[in-house]
């Protein structure tokens, strides 16, 4: 293949997209609907990101300006987790709208993360929202299929293809010129749009953080140029094997519908169906008849704990709990949360292998589908995807049985026995001690391993589409 012949072909591509009034409506509609996805993405996020500091800030000193009080009932006075937003969530929403961003952290309970931005807001958000990855991911795929339904087609139709045959120019240079000028014409709205999510990451991002962000900032990058080149590679195959562009464009406008809402929506339904999961009740439900199995850490006369307490006193060789070296109170709250928290986390183990069958169901549909792959990573990178959220339940577990078990340890140290003298509550220094909630984001590692998936689609789509090019190329009819 000539390299200035295929540039040659690309350039007159170009020519024939400015001379279109469609191009310069398509302009001036992306320009509009870039400007407002960037400004509303980035007073979400700021906005959002600026009362959920706030409020974590604030519930941190009411937990430090906490009198001096008893180690358990500062166990049940609890704190709250809030859930930041990542810069890159300007770029893609994802789930953002639609899960939990706060959990109150309370002993032997676990609860659920709340105030998510769709159930406080009208019914409207329910129908998705404008972001910068939406224009990406649904419109410019629109605009591509449009602007190169015709590339080869019209060309057959009004016999031009057969003169550039005839004129020594190759089938292949052909078709990868026309591909290319496409494709490059495509990146016009992708760089324009990564140019001012650039400019959010660099004026937010600092430090450890910086590094991450543009290292998630690059991949998204490039995943997006991939996915381009493979719908590129596809509106020219179309186009190629329609006998008119009417067709090509019909048949493009199936595979958009195809691609962006009928099968993911029909997945979504499908895993659903497939793969039910339990109702909040149901679920509340079986965790309560769980925990009245293992017994009631409040009651005394409780079996179970009537039994380890028989076993503690034979263990230290002591007829009393007044006579244990340690409170036996903050022992059994220590037994009994370190049980609930296991009770609550094979339940959730369980409902989280359920959705994770019915995320498969579409997340491996991205070897058919490369908008699922596209989608699928360019949420993960972004930070808004479901195993980010799920990262954020965890940690706030593991703050809150951190902070319960310390709470029964000062107990247990520091709490006399009945019967004996001492202080029935502890200083609150002891409070200020305890270091407020921190939520980091997942590792960049840990994102690549979660969408491996979506990865290797998006490559083997890749490959499909230079494969398919080339065999274009030596099938090409003229006529």
């Amino acid at each position: 293949m000539r390299r200035y012949v295929i540039k040659l072909l690309a350039r007159q591509f170009w020519q024939d997209a400015f001379r279109s009034k469609v191009m310069f409506i398509a302009s001036i509609l992306m320009l509009f609907l870039l400007v407002f996805s960037a400004y509303s993405g980035w007073e979400n996020y700021h906005d959002q990101n600026f009362v959920r500091d706030e409020i974590q800030h604030e519930v941190q000193e009411s937990w430090e300006n906490n009198p001096d009080k008893h180690p358990h009932r500062m166990a049940h006075y609890g704190s709250f987790a809030f859930r930041l937003k990542h810069i890159l969530s300007v770029f893609d929403l994802g789930m953002e709208n639609f899960v939990g961003n706060a959990v109150f952290l309370e002993a032997h309970k676990q609860n659920t993360v709340n105030f998510s931005e769709a159930s406080m807001s009208t019914g409207l958000l329910r129908f998705g929202e404008v972001s910068l990855a939406m224009l990406l991911k649904v419109i410019v795929p629109l605009l591509i299929f449009y602007l190169g339904f015709a590339t080869i087609a019209k060309e057959r139709e009004n016999g031009t293809l057969k003169l550039l045959i005839g004129q020594g120019i190759t089938r292949k240079e052909i078709v990868f010129g026309k591909w290319l000028g496409l494709w490059s014409l495509s990146l016009i709205f992708l760089s324009t749009i990564f140019l001012v999510l650039l400019f959010f990451v660099l004026i937010e991002s600092h430090d450890a953080v910086n590094a991450d962000s543009i290292f998630r900032y690059v991949i998204l990058l490039i995943a997006y140029v991939l996915f381009f080149g493979i719908l590129s590679a596809i509106t020219i195959l179309v186009s190629a094997f329609s006998a008119t562009a009417k067709g090509a464009l019909v048949k493009l406008l199936g595979i958009w519908l195809l691609f962006v809402i009928i099968v993911p929506k029909s997945l979504q339904a499908m895993g659903f169906y497939l793969y039910p999961t339990p109702s909040k009740i149901e679920m509340e439900t079986a965790v309560e008849h769980d925990l009245m199995q293992l017994g009631d850490s409040h009651n005394p006369d409780d079996p179970h704990f009537k039994a380890l307490k028989d076993s503690v006193l034979l263990a230290n060789n002591v007829t009393d709990i007044a006579n244990l070296p340690f409170n036996y109170g903050g022992f059994v709250m220590s037994k009994g949360e370190a049980l609930s928290a296991n009770v609550y986390l094979e339940h959730q183990a369980k409902l989280y292998k359920v959705y994770g069958k019915q995320n498969n169901l579409e997340r491996y549909s991205a070897f058919i589908n490369p908008y699922t792959a596209i989608k699928n990573l360019s949420m993960a990178f972004s930070g808004t995807d479901f195993q980010s959220f799920l990262l954020f339940k965890d940690k706030a577990e593991a703050y809150r049985f951190n902070l319960a078990q310390e709470m029964n340890q000062l107990q247990m140290d520091l709490i006399p026995n009945k019967g004996k003298a001492g202080p029935n509550a502890i200083s609150n220094d002891y409070w200020k001690e305890f270091p407020p909630f921190e939520y980091q984001f997942m590792t960049v590692s840990n994102v690549f391993k979660n969408e491996l998936t979506s990865v290797l689609a998006l490559l083997l789509w890749s490959v499909w589409s230079i494969f398919g090019l080339l065999k274009l190329s030596t099938n090409l009819k003229a006529i």
